[in-house]
């Protein structure tokens, strides 16, 4: 399912633990590492999406974690030209995604990546809240970024909100994004 501007409706996963610590994960037989992330079928809500999405990529369900939050609006990025499907149709150019924040209420053992039939992760680790910035692909840079910030205040210390000042200049989204949030 692709919008009529080109964008995949996807969900993106944070998950943390009670230490603040986000759930990073690194793709199968791939040195990329990212959050868990996935689209939105046809007939489905962001929330649906979201328990399906984390079951079939890290084997965790709802009885497993606590939803802290969410963006308030759709945060999109572009795909590099050399990645995208020009041959299908409708092309997509990119993803629009709602950030979902999560807590972990369950063991560490639970978290299972190959309890669904196609494993998109064979390994993970617990990280700094502001680290996926900087080793996430490039492309994806901004919206996790943005995600980060918009949803810090909902696990962090008030003397920990603040991004890293190297990051901030990646906060300030172009306007015709500003414009498609605002349509969407």
């Amino acid at each position: 399912m692709v919008d009529s501007d080109g964008f995949r409706p996807n969900i993106g996963i944070m998950l943390c633990n009670d230490d603040g610590k986000l759930l990073w994960a690194r793709r199968v037989n791939q040195d990329a590492w990212q959050f868990p992330q996935g689209g939105i079928g046809r007939n489905e809500s962001p929330e649906e999406a979201l328990y399906r999405e984390l079951f079939e990529e890290v084997g965790l369900t709802a009885d497993d974690v606590r939803v802290l939050g969410r963006t308030r609006h759709w945060l999109r990025y572009r795909l590099p030209r050399n990645l995208v499907r020009f041959h299908s149709k409708p092309v997509c150019i990119g993803q629009k995604q709602i950030w979902f924040l999560l807590q972990i209420k369950s063991r560490d053992d639970s978290v299972c990546l190959d309890r669904y039939k196609k494993p998109e992760f064979d390994r993970w680790r617990w990280i700094d809240y502001w680290e996926p910035i900087e080793w996430v692909v490039q492309f994806k840079r901004r919206v996790y970024a943005c995600a980060l910030n918009e949803l810090a205040s909902l696990i962090l210390p008030e003397s920990s909100r603040d991004m890293p000042d190297k990051y901030r200049q990646l906060v300030v989204l172009p306007e015709i994004e500003k414009n498609h949030q605002k349509r969407s």
